[in-house]
């Protein structure tokens, strides 16, 4: 891999920092509501001793962010890439979340945007996975244009397996 998956991103209202061990209790506060994992495959991220097994693998991933208001310093969630494949030059983006009051502000289209932009400088294809029951993150993929490919079944760092849509954009479809 010649390319960082962990470099700062940003536009004229966000950035995309990459997560640190001491930023735990802050994107914990955030994800503590379990409002937030309600459509997520894994519904019990709100609990502490959950989220730390889930901050642990992002921290591992090497790819993780937290997502930063410029104006104000809030975190308003985290995404990540994982899953890096030489051979495909593909990567994944996923296992993100935002608090509630983030939600509906157009804040997501624009993150992964920016991840987006910044990757297809160096692989040619994204893949998501996305939980098979959550409605309201299959249609903002399919509002970025993201190609349904069907259902997986994903095993999650220390989490149970679950069923997954895989969604894919590929180089020349976002350009």
């Amino acid at each position: 891999m010649n390319f960082s998956i962990q470099t700062i991103l940003e536009n004229q209202k966000y950035q995309l920092i990459p997560l640190q061990q001491g930023d735990f209790e802050s994107l914990y506060n955030v994800s503590s509501d379990p409002e937030v994992w309600k459509q997520h495959p894994n519904k019990d991220r709100y609990q502490k001793e959950v989220f730390e097994i889930f901050f642990d693998g992002a921290m591992k991933s090497g790819g993780a962010f937290k997502i930063v208001e410029k104006s104000t310093g809030q975190i308003l969630g985290s995404s990540r890439f994982y899953d890096y494949n030489e051979k495909e030059n593909s990567i994944f983006i996923g296992y993100t979340f935002y608090g509630t009051k983030f939600w509906g502000k157009g804040i997501n289209p624009q993150i992964k945007k920016l991840m987006l932009d910044y990757i297809f400088q160096f692989v040619d294809t994204v893949y998501f996975h996305v939980g098979k029951d959550n409605i309201r993150s299959r249609i903002a993929m399919e509002k970025l244009g993201a190609e349904n490919k069907g259902e997986h079944e994903i095993a999650y760092f220390g989490e149970p397996s679950r069923m997954n849509i895989l969604y894919q954009i590929k180089k020349e479809n976002w350009l």
